[in-house]
């Protein structure tokens, strides 16, 4: 993690880091002002706060409140050498906790990462540079040995020579990438969390038998995710970059709607307005880009080559990301190599989606096949040990696709985890269905998944299979764990290699054209016409494939009915909040109650704002913004009905929530006409302070406006995490740009 610096007045000092700010001083014996703690003491305060979030972690797993657990830290100062310490950690716990859970607690306080570095020893390197952003991977941590040439199945070049590429890549880019996690917690399965320094909202995770193959997966993902602006996808660009010579590509073309709203001839083609556009009820407006939300330009659409005849057809990069988000994307140090990575996603996510909604019974795959991968045994045998038992299974469906699935189960809270890998060796597929597993996990997190059920209805619900591209987290019939199994095993092989007398020899570029060209071909055999689009103006070679029909995440009814461009009916509005007067907040709350928001989804989501987490406009919900509005335009028992839906469901700070506590007794009293607020503002203010009851107040009487939201504007001022998004972004705009210039 990157944490910046800066230097106040007298001693203290201001560091940045994500979202956060802390500010140190010194005590006033140390000429301070005392005005906050020290960089000593935070500190101090982490190892405790360390040890007391792993005691929590601990009781919620099994349902142990922690109201009557008490915790404390006291460093020990050796007398001769005050840089020798003992940190005393103490747990006060009550009676009726049982013995087992005693020493379970004192297990999970050990495990505290704070005090494992601390032990461990960390080497400090301090040196000065001439610019802070320069050296940019360094942070990366992990220098293969250049001289060395490790080869993986499916990849073209070494690891060492992947990630020396793809390091230098983001370097040239200005993108310093930092490390910010790893876990090796079972053998062969490794798994790391990168993201940018200067815009952690920008990050993926890798995984891999190896650190280096795990290394080199979240670089891969990484240069995918930019090449394809997967990191941007739903925020809004702002009004340079919509007015720019393109918003996405170089190559975008932007067509102006027809007749009566009526969709261009140029966009799409037959087969796929049949997908899109079964009923005709899609419109050129629901096919606006919501990135530039630059509705008098027209749509912005890409080209995409189709892969029956080599024709361009052009696809609205609205329709992409509401229905695709990003599967079927890929970077790889060839075309070849990222097309067998793109393939194998969409075939890994189709097929998980037809068995976890068919609630189909899978082969387990037997003892002496998994035997050939000693690698994936140990790793299995990891979890095992650790009390959790694991099911590997074929998801071929009877050898017709590159699927393998690697399930798990915890005993102690009765989740499961299905997860699916493809390729076309089944080899690789099943390691990715392993590493998946803990991809970015602790054996914590595997407290956290869904029990199976019975219920059919809720395994088909399509948010379910949402859910389950997210992070694998849907549920999982009871059926999928019947001994019946509804298809026989098959040991496929979809490889360059297979059927070859010397498997060994074939060329890994020529192998990954000769894959990519099979799976292709099974897609040519069910009828799925595929399009596809070559990004390499970044100095990469990435790529994106749509299967309409077979390859989207979401249903194709979102384009019409949750269509991420919504965002444009509020975005500038919610912008110009505090300016608009009251016809135009009436024209507002009319949108948000006729478009069927969720109450409690984000403003920020809803707009394509990143706003810091830690702020009122980042907590902000549509009924929140719905209950201020009311409130701005004097309407009050509208605004006291919401207030208390407010504070029944909504989870907002303590201190959001004290002030709709007074506002709503405030509101109680105005109300009622038998009541007066001057008989019970004394002791109201009692209750919650003279800052919370006078927001209360003035809130009622039009006073004040939006209370605890700070003004923004059309040129996004002061939000700091959105504008370090752009800056990720305008970097590839203009990498983009250049290559344009010099094509």
């Amino acid at each position: 993690m990157e944490i910046k610096v800066n230097f106040l007045d007298k001693l203290r000092l201001e560091a940045k880091f994500d979202d956060f700010t802390l500010i140190s001083d010194q005590p006033i014996r140390y000429k301070g002002d005392g005005s906050a703690p020290g960089p000593f003491d935070y500190f101090l305060a982490s190892s405790a706060l360390c040890a007391a979030y792993f005691v929590k972690l601990y009781c919620n797993t099994r349902n142990i409140p922690t109201e009557n657990i008490r915790l404390s830290q006291n460093n020990i100062v050796d007398p001769e050498n005050r840089y020798q310490q003992i940190f005393k950690i103490q747990v006060e716990l009550p009676e009726d906790i049982s013995a087992k859970d005693r020493e379970g607690i004192l297990r999970a306080i050990d495990r505290c990462t704070v005090k494992k570095v601390v032990q461990a020893g960390p080497d400090f390197i301090i040196e000065e540079v001439e610019n802070l952003d320069a050296d940019a991977q360094a942070l990366l941590t992990l220098n293969p040995d250049t001289d060395a040439s490790t080869f993986i199945p499916g990849k073209d070049l070494p690891l060492e020579q992947t990630i020396a590429n793809m390091s230098a890549l983001l370097a040239g880019l200005g993108i310093k990438i930092e490390i910010a996690s790893w876990r090796n917690i079972i053998p062969n399965v490794w798994s790391l969390h990168i993201r940018d320094a200067h815009s952690p909202m920008c990050f993926t995770n890798g995984k891999g038998a190896t650190k280096e193959s795990a290394l080199a997966s979240a670089l891969g993902e990484y240069i995918e995710r930019l090449s394809n602006n997967h990191f941007y996808a739903g925020s809004y660009w702002g009004e340079e970059i919509a007015n720019a010579d393109f918003v996405h590509y170089p190559n975008e073309r932007w067509f102006k709607p027809g007749r009566k709203d009526a969709l261009p001839k140029e966009i799409l083609d037959d087969y796929c307005l049949d997908i899109y556009n079964p009923d005709g009820e899609l419109r050129a407006s629901h096919l606006i880009d919501t990135n530039s939300g630059n509705a008098a330009r027209g749509i912005c659409a890409l080209p995409y080559v189709r892969h029956s005849d080599g024709a361009t057809v052009y696809f609205p990069s609205n329709l992409i990301e509401n229905l695709y988000v990003s599967n079927g994307m890929s970077a790889g140090n060839t075309l070849a190599e990222a097309q067998v990575q793109c393939l194998s996603e969409i075939f890994e996510r189709a097929v998980k989606r037809e068995i976890i909604e068919g609630e189909i019974s899978l082969p387990d795959v037997p003892a002496e096949v998994l035997a050939k991968y000693p690698g994936v045994v140990a790793g299995i045998e990891g979890l095992e040990q650790q009390g959790f038992p694991v099911l590997v299974k074929d998801a071929s469906l009877g050898g017709a696709y590159p699927v393998m699935c690697v399930t798990l189960m915890n005993p102690r809270t009765g989740g499961v985890f299905a997860s699916f890998g493809a390729h076309p060796r089944l080899e690789v597929a099943l390691e990715r269905s392993l590493t998946e597993l803990l991809q970015g996990r602790s054996f914590e997190g595997l407290n956290d998944l869904p029990q199976p059920t019975f219920a059919s209805e809720a395994v088909t619900e399509p948010n379910n299979f949402v859910e389950h591209f997210i992070d694998s987290s849907g549920i999982v019939s009871w059926r999928f764990f019947s001994a019946q199994a509804d298809y026989e095993f098959v040991e496929w092989d979809f490889s360059a290699q297979a059927g070859e007398t010397n498997p060994g020899e074939t060329n890994p570029e020529n192998a990954n054209a000769t894959e990519a060209a099979t799976l292709l071909a099974i897609l040519q055999d069910m009828g799925k016409e595929v399009y596809s689009a070559v990004y390499d103006q970044l100095g990469a070679v990435a790529c994106r494939i749509l299967v309409p029909g077979y390859s989207e995440i979401y249903p194709v009814e979102d384009l019409v009915w949750d269509n991420t461009n919504k965002a444009l009916l509020f975005r500038e509005d919610i912008l110009k909040l505090h300016q608009l007067d009251n016809a135009s907040l009436e024209a507002l709350l009319e949108r948000l109650d006729s478009n069927e928001l969720d109450d409690y989804g984000d403003i920020g989501t809803l707009i394509g704002i990143s706003f810091d987490d830690n702020t009122h406009l980042g907590q902000l919900t549509v009924l929140e913004l719905k209950l201020l509005v009311h409130l701005a335009l004097q309407q009050l028992e509208e605004a006291h009905e919401l207030v208390g839906a407010f504070l029944q469901y909504n989870d907002n700070t303590v201190d959001r929530g004290l002030f709709y506590q007074a506002l709503n007794v405030v509101l109680e009293v105005l109300l009622d006409d038998e009541l007066e607020l001057a008989d019970f503002e004394a002791n109201f203010r009692r209750m919650f302070g003279h800052e919370k009851m006078d927001a209360a107040i003035g809130s009622c009487d039009g006073t004040v406006r939006f209370y605890g939201l700070t003004p923004i504007g059309l040129q996004l001022e002061g939000l700091d995490r959105h504008q370090r998004l752009l800056d990720s972004y305008r970097k590839l705009h203009a990498a983009r740009a250049k290559a344009a210039a010099t094509a």
